[in-house]
């Protein structure tokens, strides 16, 4: 599956409330320019605004909070992306912080303020 590319011009990423912290992690400081863009945490913890609404995948689907996130390994830890939103969250999460899914629950808020399509998790 290709992952598409970030674009934080929606005006719905560039307004997201994202999280002031991950548990433990505080937030770092990222391009003031971007909005859409934010991290927390050494190593960081990066989310990203702007992604294509994911089509169906072979992926595991994880649902957190009553969102639903599609799993990609990383060789460091593990990428989740919002599925069934428009636009779409990534979030990067280093295996430092395993088990990875875990930090999820931090976004619930902000993934359910995005708009919805009719996709969502199997099963």
């Amino acid at each position: 599956m290709t992952i598409p590319q970030a674009s934080g011009a929606s005006s719905v990423c560039r307004e997201l409330a994202w999280p002031a912290a991950l548990g433990d992690l505080a937030a770092r400081a990222t391009d003031p320019s971007d909005p859409a863009v934010a991290a927390w945490g050494d190593p960081p913890v990066i989310a990203r605004c702007g992604l294509a609404p994911l089509e169906p995948t072979t992926l595991e689907c994880l649902a957190v909070n009553g969102v639903d996130w599609v799993v990609r390994p990383l060789d460091d830890g593990a990428a989740f992306a919002t599925y069934g939103t428009d636009p779409a969250i990534e979030v990067l999460v280093p295996s430092a912080y395993a088990p990875e899914p875990m930090l999820l629950t931090d976004f619930t808020t902000v993934a359910k303020s995005l708009p919805r399509t009719e996709r969502r998790c199997i099963g």
